[in-house]
């Protein structure tokens, strides 16, 4: 599961299409590597300016809006290759290009990885990576209970 947590300041993100779109765009990154879009969890956080420093200094008397993204992946965790990470972050930049930095925005971002063992979606376990079990929840775009799971793949087979 990816979880965006987005901190930016109260006159930014004010309204619903705004907010619509980058998540929507944050999905895609997911979605297209073969993640359940449900998986995807984007929050926003509206920051006031006196509550987000950068450097000891109110973060807006920096001349332009700070958005901080905090990013938590726990479904996937990617190899400890340096092409890897830099293939990542370019995706992810040109997905937060037109929302954030052509906008006019300072940003910064970084990514957590977290241990897979200690998630769960409402109660269970997520299925393996691109398993048949996760084809399943990917298609029905949802937690499939495990006593679920055979007509739900019967249900896959008839389309």
């Amino acid at each position: 599961m990816p979880h965006w947590r987005i901190f930016h300041p109260p006159d930014v993100f004010q309204d619903a299409h705004s907010k619509q779109s980058l998540a929507e765009a944050i999905t895609g990154l997911y979605s297209d590597l073969g993640f359940p879009p449900f998986y995807v969890v984007v929050t926003f956080l509206p920051t006031p300016d006196e509550n987000q420093f950068v450097g000891g200094k109110v973060s807006r008397l920096r001349g332009r809006p700070f958005i901080r993204l905090n990013i938590a992946h726990i479904h996937v965790n990617m190899p400890k290759d340096p092409k890897v990470h830099h293939d990542w972050t370019a995706k992810m930049d040109k997905a937060l290009k037109p929302h954030i930095e052509d906008k006019g925005f300072s940003w910064e971002y970084h990514v957590e990885e977290t241990e897979r063992l200690l998630w769960k979606i409402d109660g269970v376990y997520a299925p393996d990576f691109r398993s048949e079990d996760e084809k399943v929840w990917t298609a029905e775009n949802r937690v499939v209970l495990p006593e679920e799971m055979e007509a739900a793949r019967k249900k896959l087979s008839r389309l």
